[in-house]
């Protein structure tokens, strides 16, 4: 299943409908899951899904959540079973306890099966509206596709956008070519390719920067609260922001595609961007390098198209080993760009690195053992299982 996202504009009458369906969403999915924290934290009872559904129809026929019975039910059972989804990743200790969805900063979508709308002679029309939905077609569905689900949502910025999801044909395994490739990631240039290969690093951000604090100091002087000035001030930093956003997305995945189309396997470096962003005088260039987008997409890519991508143990000195003979340098500053080595070979750091993660990678790919740092007791160099790839949050 794939999903294909379009921006739509809505009449007034469909955006006073779809905003009025996000509130009472948000309203049911925080009215469920404090009635699952009361009944675990007083009585340590577990409340499922069907007991909070139950609980929804309750609700609906009371006096004070009567409007909830103006919006259509669809969006309001699939939010319990989003929080459904949140509670059971809770349990099994992949995530986190999950939190109350405030009004003004929690994400604006709701979610609809093929009981709550009408996908005809390309017209998408919702439950409770008349009229269908304004779409941009930027891209063409797939023929005869029919969306299993439609979920509506606007960004921060104002803009409305509709995502269908279907079954798209066109995405199915390559033929395999045998090539491999390394990629080393950096700040200077984006991305190293062991062919030798720069991606410059655009720097969005850097950018955009100037005339987004002057939009920022704009929005300080606004007093605090729901007035209109502050919230057209607000808007106006949301669409910068959506504008940094969007263009690196878009670099990203013509990068992604590209590597994974021409490539069977890719080895990338198993990077810890989270305690990467503690350093406080490089945090905010590897926001916008987004290494983390770079991996994920990578891998959902690899799985559609039958590629492999490997992730190489996060402290193997790719930079310090020499890609020539395999001597290991003691210690090298990152201001160090380039380096002989003994053996006379010399290096540029980026490109010696991104060739020595393709050789762990294939080793990997060879023998199943992870690659870690050279030991400097005898016995060489030490092995370990390699771990599953995971999205880096």
């Amino acid at each position: 299943m794939s999903a294909f996202k379009y921006r739509f504009y809505p009449t007034d009458a469909q955006a006073a409908e779809l905003s009025r369906t996000f509130g009472c969403v948000r309203k049911v999915y925080n009215l469920a899951l404090a009635a699952r924290t009361e009944a675990w934290t007083l009585r340590q009872e577990r409340v499922n899904y069907n007991a909070t559904s139950a609980m929804l129809t309750a609700w609906k026929k009371t006096g004070e959540l009567a409007y909830l019975n103006e919006v259509s039910s669809v969006p309001l059972q699939q939010a319990l079973r989003h929080l459904q989804t949140a509670f059971t990743n809770f349990f099994a200790k992949r995530a986190k306890y999950p939190r109350f969805k405030p009004r003004k900063t929690s994400r604006k979508f709701a979610e609809c099966t093929t009981s709550a709308f009408r996908f005809r002679d390309g017209m998408l029309t919702l439950a409770k509206m008349a009229d269908p939905l304004d779409i941009v077609w930027s891209r063409p569905l797939p023929k005869d596709a029919q969306p299993s689900t439609v979920t509506v949502s606007q960004d921060a910025a104002g803009r409305w956008y509709v995502s269908l999801l279907c079954e798209d044909p066109s995405v199915r395994p390559l033929s395999d070519n045998g090539s491999a490739v390394g990629v080393d990631a950096g700040l200077d240039h984006l991305l190293t390719l062991s062919t030798g290969e720069k991606i410059t690093n655009p720097r969005h951000e850097r950018r955009d920067r100037a005339r987004l604090a002057k939009a920022q100091r704009n929005l300080s002087r606004k007093a605090r609260g729901d007035g209109a000035n502050r919230a057209k001030a607000r808007r106006k930093v949301a669409r910068i922001h959506a504008r940094i956003a969007d263009r690196r997305r878009d670099n990203l995945h013509k990068i992604t595609t590209r590597l994974v189309r021409e490539n069977q396997t890719i080895v990338i470096e198993d990077l810890t961007v989270r305690n990467l962003l503690k350093n406080g005088k490089l945090a905010r260039a590897i926001s916008d390098a987004a290494w983390s987008e770079f991996r994920s997409m990578l891998e959902y890519k690899a799985a559609w198209y039958g590629r492999e991508v490997i992730a190489v143990d996060r402290w193997f000195p790719s930079s310090r080993l020499c890609s020539n003979c395999g001597a290991l340098q003691d210690k090298m500053q990152l201001n160090v760009r380039t380096w002989t080595c003994d053996c006379g070979i010399t290096h540029d750091r980026d490109v010696n690195a991104a060739k020595n993660l393709k050789a762990a990678g294939l080793a990997v790919s060879a023998c199943g053992a992870g690659v870690r740092p050279q030991r400097s007791t005898p016995g060489g160099q030490s092995a370990m299982k390699q771990e599953p790839l995971r999205r880096e949050l």
